[in-house]
């Protein structure tokens, strides 16, 4: 019969006895020691890795944490400016809406005085063409021309913006009169005189008329500047008698009285040409009792009485058919046409040395 106690069978089949059990034990201390440094190591090796992780962690933590300072920073930056810009935007809005209602009440102030001024002149221009309707060359109207009345009548001369005639010279010769009239009178109508038309001249005029102009390209004032204004104006001195014909058309030709008296007080800075006694177009010597201005030049000029006729019958020429253009005359074509004829005659008749005298 087999013993109980059977001691254990060693690896490889070799029974161990007592000393092979300690040898096991050991084996196994071995083994957990082993398995206790891997773990260990383990450990360690994760606890380096971790805190490696870790400390990357926390540097990136550190830049985001500076990033995000930085970003904060900007961002109060930009709000700062944004707010400056608002303000500022918000005052120079405030400033242009100011100015603009301040522009605004002056321009309605002048616009409110401009439309008081532009009543005015209307009614003024509307009296004044009242007045210019019942005014022709032949028929003047003494209140829109005072000019034309004689000195006995008048005060001072005045000068209003056009040709300044202290007396008119119009009618210089009635061709059925047996003596001159005086200029203050009105002339015999040419309505009662007999006439016949000129076809040729009278579809000039209505050409002209079509489009009343003071150019004189076309063949109406083409003729009058050739047969009549040329010759009118045409005097010994040539250059002076373009300038006057400048001042004729330009309308700033002034004739006014010599005052006899007056003579030793002449500014020094007036220019005299000629003399009371003699005649700066003409050159010849004969009594000047007006004197003539170009413009507003401070030169003046002597003329004779024959001179001053052949400039007034003119300036009364280019008046009349300043008034055509204007508009302000309101008579048929034929009664223009006869009434330029008519102003066509005393410029010729100026031109032969024909012209009224004041009578007293």
């Amino acid at each position: 019969m087999l013993s109980n106690c059977s001691h254990p069978i060693l690896e490889g089949g070799v029974q161990g006895g007592p000393t092979s059990g300690r040898s096991h034990g050991e084996l196994t201390r071995l083994r957990s020691s082993s398995l206790e440094l891997r773990e260990k190591e383990i450990r360690e090796k994760g606890s380096e890795i971790l805190r490696e992780q870790l400390d990357a962690a926390k540097r990136e933590l550190k830049l985001k944490d500076k990033e995000c300072e930085r970003l904060s920073q900007v961002r109060n930056q930009l709000e700062q400016e944004l707010e400056e810009l608002t303000a500022s935007l918000f005052e120079e809005a405030h400033k242009m809406v100011r100015e603009a209602n301040v522009k605004q009440a002056g321009a309605e102030k002048q616009l409110k005085e401009a439309q008081g001024k532009i009543d005015v002149l209307q009614a003024e221009v509307t009296a004044l063409k009242t007045l210019v309707l019942t005014s022709t060359p032949s028929s003047p109207n003494w209140q829109l021309h005072p000019q034309l009345q004689t000195s006995g009548t008048r005060g001072s001369n005045k000068h209003v913006g056009g040709h300044v005639r202290n007396k008119s010279v119009s009618g210089v010769f009635p061709t059925s009169a047996g003596k001159l009239e005086s200029s203050s009178h009105s002339i015999p109508s040419v309505a009662k005189e007999d006439r016949e038309m000129d076809s040729i001249l009278y579809t000039e005029f209505l050409l002209w008329r079509e489009c009343p102009s003071l150019d004189r390209s076309s063949a109406f004032l083409s003729r009058v500047y050739r047969e009549d204004i040329g010759p009118c104006l045409s005097f010994t001195r040539s250059e002076l008698s373009q300038l006057v014909q400048g001042a004729v058309e330009s309308n700033s030709l002034t004739i006014e009285p010599v005052a006899i008296p007056a003579l030793p007080m002449i500014k020094a800075s007036s220019i005299e040409c000629g003399g009371p006694r003699k005649c700066a177009l003409s050159g010849l010597s004969r009594a000047c009792q007006h004197r003539i201005k170009l413009g507003d030049k401070g030169t003046y000029y002597y003329i004779s009485p024959s001179s001053r006729a052949r400039i007034t019958t003119v300036c009364n020429f280019f008046t009349y058919i300043r008034y055509i253009q204007q508009g302000l005359v309101r008579h048929d074509a034929e009664q223009m046409f006869w009434e330029v004829m008519r102003l066509r005659r005393e410029m010729a008749v100026a031109k032969l040395g024909f012209y009224l005298t004041d009578q007293g």
